[in-house]
């Protein structure tokens, strides 16, 4: 077959090496519809209108010299001379004829396509341009969509449109600031089965961590009825991850589900003059996940198979960017569009770059963060795109949400603010291209920043973005990690937040030494444990009216409580998969477990809670129900979602019979020590963990140091005082001495011994000192993770030259 001079191929008949004849999105539609329906992933068929036929239609109606008559004083920098060219094209090419043998073979395939699906079909007409030679363009959204197109004349207009398209205003500034002729590049069309995602759901899927680039992590967005919402950020959408390796090996690890407001949904429009609308969402839709977790797993999987085929096809591995859509009526689910994911890619793996924030101010507004940097200027509030001509350089652009007529001024904001798009939606995916930070779903960012203030727009702090008041101070440390040194002992990190855990893993580092589970607790789920657990017997209708707010979708109140626990706790062990990740059992002091909705009606006012009722104490006594949720948790990332990287900490334990009864209620609740590599490990943070550190070490497979609680219980002083602040020390030679004893008990007993207070992070000598010990670890803060490896690799090298 000669491709070059086909007008229409479908869609078994392209491969991705077709990508000059028809584009690089049809080629890929037809290499997945050819080689992935046989391992179970779902294509709706289609045909391509080539390359060739663009070509044809422009020569036949002679209108090239014209179009590149209206672009010769052309200027991208002049925003309204870009749009009167760029519209000036697009109307020549949509006001001309297309030729007789090219309209008699298209609609000649799309009887055919009628026929294959057995009635007279909808479908999804989509631009597709012949990319070959920029492969680090990703093009979102340069070109157009057309969705619910039915019958011949409509066809024949989307397809004008669609040709008009290669000339968006996006494409023709892109193509000028890579210096790339308008003529080298063609547009292929894409006609497609469309899928009655309108009665159903649709979205958006990488099989790369689209913040991170974190790479074994599959990442799906949802919203309900037609995509074409969720990639112009008109909603705020369902969010889902999934962590691959666990997958692949027949688990279940959904790590995260985040439930969008998704206000609108786009529809077929059968009665009025266009072919979609967009109508309001019921309260009750709006608070229910669009995606089963069955069908999660599903997608996930076809994340993995399509990302396998096309890293096998490069020889080495390629994350994906799809687009998925679920049919209403067959209850099916599809993959409709799939294309290289291009930003994450194509990074430096050796260069490390880390913005911090230097001064803390006014916020202003929040959202979601897209990327990890900072940007400040002033602000410059645009409603719609006729108010994008007096943009200035280095502005930062807040508005209700962008398209691709607002890409010639996204390329020169320092930052990006949207009321509306989740990190999937046009302005996340543009931001990411361009390398600015982006804060997306503030729904009112337009109306709380005023025009012209200064502001500063923060991504650096996980998944939540900010916009403070004022031009802040900030630093960027970048550091080069090709020959960074290995120690022998094991640098791990201190982790309380799951949002930067997959951010935080591409520091060097041997893993987790401490994940704080109270701050998981606190932060994504805020209710007392015996609140949930005795919900029906609740008095206080304030309180369980604020359960209900937080618990909205769950019969079973406690449910919430054990997914919640278990999404924070896998999210970090997939971040740092196969390495170890120790979490630390719930260590909440009496006060601050009162401070949980709830909390209150279950726990007693201590004088001193910091040697109160925490830790250990807590787990077999009247506590023991909450302890058994965490236990759940627990299992259920180990059992349920296979990692098995993840061990146990007992805080805050007094006694070796202590020790004994807090083993026998986990073993009660399904964590067996010993069963399926279960290790479990104690704080040593009293000085009876050292003085009886040989006989802790027969019932506890190591030890944690926690420098903190020892520095106190060994000074005899609450370290929340600050009357003797000035005595704390964890340098004193008591503290130390007693550090040096427990490790050389612990090595005697062949048991792990780590360290994850505070002392290490904050004095490098300390860490030098646990060096000289024989410690096994050190787990630090993140922020010092690479000066402190640095020290301990030059004692290193001192000690044993």
């Amino acid at each position: 077959m000669d491709k070059a001079n086909a007008m229409i191929l479908w869609f078994d008949q392209v491969g991705i090496e077709d990508t000059p004849f028809v584009g690089g999105k049809n080629a890929s539609l037809g290499e997945m519809y050819q080689n992935l329906t046989k391992k179970g992933v779902s294509i709706p068929n289609g045909f391509c209108i080539t390359a060739h036929a663009y070509r044809y239609l422009l020569e036949h109606n002679k209108i090239v010299d014209k179009i590149q008559e209206i672009l010769s004083d052309l200027d991208v920098h002049d925003i309204r001379n870009l749009q009167e060219r760029g519209e000036k094209v697009r109307q020549t090419i949509r006001e001309t004829k297309i030729p007789d043998e090219l309209k008699k073979q298209i609609l000649s395939a799309y009887k055919d396509l009628c026929n294959h699906y057995n009635k007279d079909s909808d479908v999804a007409v989509r631009s597709s341009a012949t990319a070959e030679d920029l492969p680090d363009a990703s093009f979102a959204g340069q070109q157009e969509t057309y969705l619910n197109i039915r019958g011949e004349h409509a066809l024949f207009d989307a397809v004008k449109k669609c040709f008009a398209s290669l000339f968006t205003n996006r494409a023709i500034s892109y193509r000028e600031d890579k210096g790339f002729d308008h003529f080298s590049i063609a547009l292929s069309v894409t006609v497609q089965k469309m899928i009655r995602s309108d009665l159903a759901c649709s979205g958006v899927m990488f099989s790369i961590d689209t913040e991170s680039g974190f790479r074994n992590a599959a990442f799906i967005t949802g919203a309900w009825g037609l995509g074409e919402n969720v990639v112009q950020g008109k909603v705020n959408p369902d969010e889902f991850y999934v962590f691959k390796p666990a997958l692949k090996k027949g688990f279940k690890p959904i790590l995260k589900k985040k439930l969008g407001d998704k206000r609108i949904k786009m529809i077929y429009d059968m009665q009025g003059n266009k072919p979609v609308k967009d109508v309001p969402v019921s309260v009750c839709e709006q608070h229910k996940f669009t995606l089963s977790d069955k069908e999660v797993l599903k997608l996930a999987k076809w994340a993995c198979i399509i990302e396998d085929h096309y890293s096998n096809k490069a020889g080495h591995e390629k994350p994906m960017d799809m687009e998925w859509a679920k049919d209403g009526i067959s209850e099916e689910l599809f993959i409709v569009q799939a294309r290289p994911e291009t930003v994450h890619a194509n990074k430096d793996k050796n260069k490390l770059k880390k913005w911090v924030m230097k001064q803390q101010g006014p916020v202003i507004i929040e959202g979601k963060s897209v990327g990890e940097k900072i940007g400040q200027g002033k602000a410059r509030v645009i409603k719609d795109v006729h108010g994008i001509h007096d943009f200035k350089k280095g502005e930062v652009l807040i508005t209700e949400m962008t398209d691709p007529d607002w890409e010639p001024i996204m390329k020169i904001a320092s930052a990006i603010v949207t009321n509306r798009g989740g990190r999937t939606c046009h302005a996340a995916i543009i931001s990411r291209e361009l390398g600015i930070p982006c804060v997306v779903g503030t729904d009112d960012g337009t109306t709380k920043v005023k025009p012209g203030q200064d502001v500063t727009v923060d991504c650096s702090q996980g998944e939540k973005g900010y916009v403070y008041k004022g031009i802040l101070k900030f630093d960027i440390n970048e550091f080069d990690l090709k020959d960074f040194p290995e120690t022998k002992t094991k640098v791990m990190m201190n982790l309380g937040m799951p949002s930067k855990a997959f951010e935080l893993s591409f520091i060097p580092n041997s893993g987790v030494g401490l994940v704080r589970e109270e701050f998981i607790i606190n932060s994504s789920i805020g209710i007392h444990p015996m609140a949930l657990i005795e919900y029906n017997k609740l008095q206080d209708e304030n309180v369980k009216r604020q359960i209900d707010e937080k618990t909205f979708g769950y019969k079973n109140k406690v449910d919430y409580y054990v997914d919640k626990l278990s999404q924070g706790i896998s999210m970090i062990a997939a971040a740092f998969w196969p390495k170890d990740v120790i979490v630390r059992l719930s260590d909440f002091k009496s006060n601050e477990y009162a401070n949980l909705i709830g909390g209150k009606l279950y726990e007693p006012t201590e004088d001193n809670p910091m040697i109160g009722w925490r830790g250990a104490s807590r787990y077999y006594s009247d506590f023991a129900p909450a302890f058994a949720l965490e236990c759940q948790a627990l299992h259920k990332v180990r059992s349920e979602m296979g990692l098995k990287n993840v061990k146990v900490m007992v805080p805050f334990c007094r006694t070796v019979e202590e020790g004994k009864k807090v083993i026998n209620e986990m073993n009660k609740n399904g964590l067996k020590q010993g069963e399926e590599g279960l290790e479990v490990y104690v704080m040593c943070e009293i000085p009876a963990n050292v003085i009886l550190a040989d006989q802790f070490a027969d019932i506890f497979d190591g030890f944690s140091i926690g420098s903190n609680d020892l520095t106190q219980l060994t000074l005899g002083l609450d370290r929340d005082s600050e009357l003797v602040s000035d005595i704390y020390d964890e340098r004193n030679l008591a503290v130390k001495r007693l550090i040096k004893k427990v490790i050389t008990v612990a090595k005697k007993k062949k048991r792990k011994i780590g360290i994850c207070g505070q002392a290490p992070s904050d004095f490098p000598d300390f860490a030098q000192f646990l060096v000289e010990c024989g410690i096994d670890s050190i787990s630090l803060n993140p922020d010092s993770v690479i000066k402190t490896t640095l020290s301990i690799a030059n004692k290193e090298k001192e000690m044993w030259m």
